[in-house]
This record gives C-alpha cells, sequence and structure tokens, in this order.
C-alpha cells in the first residue's frame, strides 16, 4: 500500500520539480554566473525551502493557509515581490567578467554560500504554487490512515529529491565545454534570468486564487 502510494507522491514531486519554474531558473542563474559550488549551496537552499511546505502540510497548516485568503495572499505577495526584487538587482547589476581558468571550480564565487542558500530557500519557501501542491498531496494523494511516521518520510524523500535534482543541473551547468560557451554570453544570461524571474513575480502576482 505505502509503496504505490509513495510511487505517486515521488512520480508527481519528480514532474514538478522538472518543470521550468521559479526553481529552475534561479539554479540557472546561480550555477552559471558563478560556480558549481554556489549552484549546489543553492540547490541546498530550495530543498529547505520544500522542508517548509512539507512541514506545515505535516502538521495540518496547509490547509488553513489554503481557506485563509489573507494568509495564501501574503504568500503569493510576497514570493512575488522577492523573484521581481531578485529579478530588477539581476538587470540593474554591474557584470563582472568571469575568467575560465584550467583548474577545476576556480571561477570567482562572487556570493558566500550563505547568501546562496537563503536565495534558494526564499524561491521555493515563498512559491505559493508550491504550496497549494504540497497541499494537494498531503490531502488528496495520501491516505489519512498512512502513518505520520511514513508522512515524514514522504517528506524527506522530496526534500532530497529536490537537492539531489537541482545539484544534478548545476553540475550540467559546469561541465567545461557547456559553461564556457554560457560565459560568453553571462551579461545577457544574468538580464535574461533576471527578465524572466520578474515575469514570474508578475505572473504569480497578477494570478487567480
Amino acid at each position: 500500500m505505502y509503496l504505490q502510494e509513495f510511487l505517486i507522491i515521488a512520480t508527481a514531486h519528480l514532474i514538478a520539480v522538472m518543470s521550468p519554474g521559479p526553481d529552475f531558473v534561479m539554479i540557472c542563474k546561480q550555477s552559471l554566473l558563478y560556480s558549481k559550488k554556489i549552484g549546489i549551496y543553492t540547490a541546498l537552499g530550495l530543498a529547505l525551502g520544500i522542508l517548509v511546505h512539507v512541514t506545515y502540510s505535516l502538521i495540518g497548516l496547509g490547509l488553513i493557509i489554503s481557506q485563509s485568503i489573507l494568509l495564501y495572499n501574503s504568500i503569493k505577495f510576497l514570493g512575488a515581490a522577492y523573484l521581481i526584487y531578485i529579478g530588477v538587482k539581476s538587470i540593474l547589476s554591474k557584470h563582472v567578467k568571469v575568467e575560465i581558468s584550467t583548474q577545476k571550480n576556480s571561477a570567482k564565487e562572487g556570493i558566500s554560500v550563505f547568501s546562496a542558500m537563503r536565495t534558494g530557500f526564499l524561491t521555493n519557501a515563498l512559491n505559493p504554487k508550491a504550496t497549494l501542491f504540497f497541499l494537494a498531496l498531503f490531502t488528496q494523494v495520501i491516505s489519512v490512515q498512512t502513518p505520520q511516521l511514513v508522512q515524514i518520510g514522504y517528506g524527506l524523500w522530496m526534500v532530497l529529491a529536490t537537492f539531489l535534482w537541482f545539484s544534478f543541473v548545476a553540475t550540467i551547468l559546469n561541465i567545461e565545454l557547456i559553461r564556457s560557451k554560457f560565459l560568453k554570453v553571462s551579461k545577457w544570461i544574468e538580464k535574461g534570468t533576471g527578465a524572466v524571474l520578474i515575469l514570474l513575480g508578475l505572473k504569480i502576482a497578477t494570478e487567480k486564487n
């Protein structure tokens, strides 16, 4: 029984985490403009952001949030504002050329690992679509008879899967051949991802509940 339930949850989560969204745009931006290390710490932040949704879904707050217009809109507008802020910051930032060295992971990091984790964390923790996704999983897919300990296991798997997927993306983007091509247009990548983040923020802010 639990294996079938787990496979449904794992598949749904994998499809969701692989779909283009704010988290995917953010991991591309961090990995391409800084380094593999920064990309992986951003992935860790994204995974910890998922842990927030899992935690309140487990204790029943997800349903309260979804039913409260004030709470849901607060999360929605905070998330939208954060994405727009990061997007504007990317567009207005001064371009720093990253030199490619023959030494592994020698590119300038530009930001601290804490900043990378914080960016990833806030990107997922303030994503209102993630709120509704995890609410659907924990109310529609997971049976009320499923023990709490098993549900915690489901949640931890989704956190781990999120980290592994985005770490994989960060690693792929830092393959020397791929990275060298992207770094030639890094200025436009920074501006482009900034514009995409602004558009995503505006989309979230203007979507009907």
